[in-house]
């Protein structure tokens, strides 16, 4: 039985940079995919994420810097010289062919003998589980169906590295998880070299070995999700990744103690763990946080006082926005049927365990 194959394959960016016209998009990016992984460019619109990937795939201006595939350079290499294949936004379907056709036309292109072909596109169509499907057209699929079409149409030839611009965004939000799952499913099982495009954090989270977060054509930092999630470089990654309490201050050290103290005159004691004095932005997460009535003790915590300004109800949390000082703090507390809530306008005290603050350079 026909197999695809599949190589695994690193990516190195060296120095990258390019421009349309006068606009600066990416500004000297550098970074390395290991062969094999599941590698996600995630950031706002006009970060510069999608012109990354197409500049891997060779679309658009040639940049400066290089590219590497496999240790080969193809920076000055047209696209279909680089053997990627690319699952675009739109799908790109051909709507007067059928799904088979649309399977076997790049291989039809490149010249594989026709006894291949067969065996390659089934079981290409196979792996995305459409082999009913073949005669099919476009128009007679559903949105996820022809993202399918989409995917075996690229694995067929046998990339070298599969790149994904944001394929999951035209999909419903039930039909958006079935998909990242099957894709996983999918690269896990070729052992593909995969670079994805998106805007949406879940999605990076949920399906990537490795992130690199941009804005403004530069990588803000790279690692595993949880790695930012945890411990981010700087505000605009804490912002991004996730809802951050973000307080901006100064770390003061005195009488052997370590403290971060707020512009408003709040302070947090810190735990010392190799933050130096000067300015900063205390950085901690909702869920990082205990609310309680007034007065109610908490050991080895930093206690504030404050007023419930906003609730929302979000299923499995309450989510409470309480105005402390100057600064407005999001808590989120575990929702259980019959268990008390705090009202718009309750006093209520807010303690945090110093650990799970961090410090971001001012």
């Amino acid at each position: 039985m026909t197999e695809i194959r599949a190589q695994a394959v690193g990516v190195a960016i060296e120095d990258l940079s390019l421009s349309f016209e006068t606009t600066e998009v990416l500004k000297g990016v550098s970074l390395t995919i290991e062969p094999g992984e599941f590698f996600t460019f995630l950031g706002p619109s006009g970060s510069g994420k999608s012109t990354l990937l197409r500049a891997i795939a060779g679309f658009g201006p040639e940049p400066g810097g290089r590219i590497l595939i496999g240790g080969e350079d193809v920076t000055h290499l047209p696209p279909w010289k680089r053997n990627v294949g690319m699952v675009f936004q739109s799908y790109a379907l051909w709507p007067h062919m059928t799904v088979r056709k649309n399977v076997s036309f790049g291989l039809e292109e490149r010249r594989i003998p026709a006894k291949d072909i067969h065996g390659r596109v089934e079981a290409a169509l196979d792996l995305v589980d459409l082999r009913d499907y073949g005669e099919r057209r476009p128009s007679q699929l559903s949105g996820g169906q022809q993202q399918r079409v989409a995917l075996a149409r690229t694995i067929v030839v046998e990339p070298r590295v599969l790149l994904l611009d944001e394929p999951l965004s035209n999909l419903d939000a039930n039909l958006r998880i079935q998909m990242r799952r099957d894709i996983l499913e999918l690269q896990r099982k070729l052992k593909l070299t995969t670079i994805f495009v998106t805007h949406d954090q879940e999605e990076a989270n949920t399906i990537s070995d490795r992130i690199a977060v941009l804005n403004d054509g530069v990588i803000q930092q790279v690692g595993s999700p949880m790695e930012l999630y945890d411990n981010p470089a700087n505000r605009f990654v804490a912002d991004f990744l996730g809802t951050a309490n973000l307080i901006d201050g100064r770390v003061e050290k005195g009488q052997g103690k370590i403290s971060f103290q707020a512009d408003d005159g709040t302070l947090i004691p810190l735990n010392g763990n190799g933050v130096e004095p000067g300015p900063g932005t205390a950085m901690f997460r909702p869920q990082d946080l205990t609310i309680r009535e007034p007065g109610a003790a908490s050991e080895g915590a930093a206690v504030f006082s404050g007023q419930v300004q906003h609730r929302e109800f979000l299923g499995s949390i309450i989510r409470y926005a309480v105005r402390v000082g100057e600064n407005v703090i999001l808590v989120d507390d575990s929702h259980q049927a019959g268990r008390p809530v705090f009202d718009v306008g309750d006093d209520v005290a807010l303690s945090l365990a110093v650990d799970q603050v961090r410090i971001l350079a001012g």
